[in-house]
């Protein structure tokens, strides 16, 4: 009698386990359904690989290292497609000349790497109080004082 008991319960216990794990892959699907990722714009992408750069630049000027070459995925700048297509206007092609230029100076005039890369955030900054507000307070760590 003790022993039919003991089988009943187990059998109880695993049928009870197998019910929840069904409703938990249910559960699972449906909300990946509706789940949609979130696609960056070729400029949001370049301005992060731009940011990523900028702070291993830094380092190297921090450290009195070699700068090396001025990356010229930098350029691609004036032709990246933006989120908003309306925000590539005068001033942004403004904005962006001068942070190119500001970043080439990095390279050609490394004694005044510091000051270069400093007016390089610069630009970046009086652009995105325009455009972008978002990014500039992590914009503004790049700084170096």
């Amino acid at each position: 009698m003790k022993n039919i008991f003991i089988l009943i319960l187990s059998v109880c216990f695993f049928l009870g386990c197998n019910t929840k794990k069904e409703e938990s892959v249910e559960k699972t699907t449906e909300s990946t359904e509706e789940f949609e990722m979130y696609q960056m714009s070729e400029m949001a992408a370049l301005m992060e690989q731009m940011y990523v750069d900028n702070e291993r630049l830094k380092e190297r000027i921090l450290k009195g290292d070699t700068i090396g070459q001025f990356p010229q995925h930098f350029t691609k700048i004036h032709e990246a497609v933006l989120t908003d297509d309306t925000d590539k206007d005068a001033f942004f092609k403004e904005q962006s000349t001068k942070f190119i230029l500001a970043q080439e100076l990095i390279y050609k005039d490394p004694e005044n790497a510091k000051e270069h890369f400093n007016n390089g955030i610069n630009a970046c900054i009086e652009c995105h109080q325009v455009k972008c507000g978002g990014p500039i307070p992590r914009i503004k760590k790049l700084y170096i004082n």
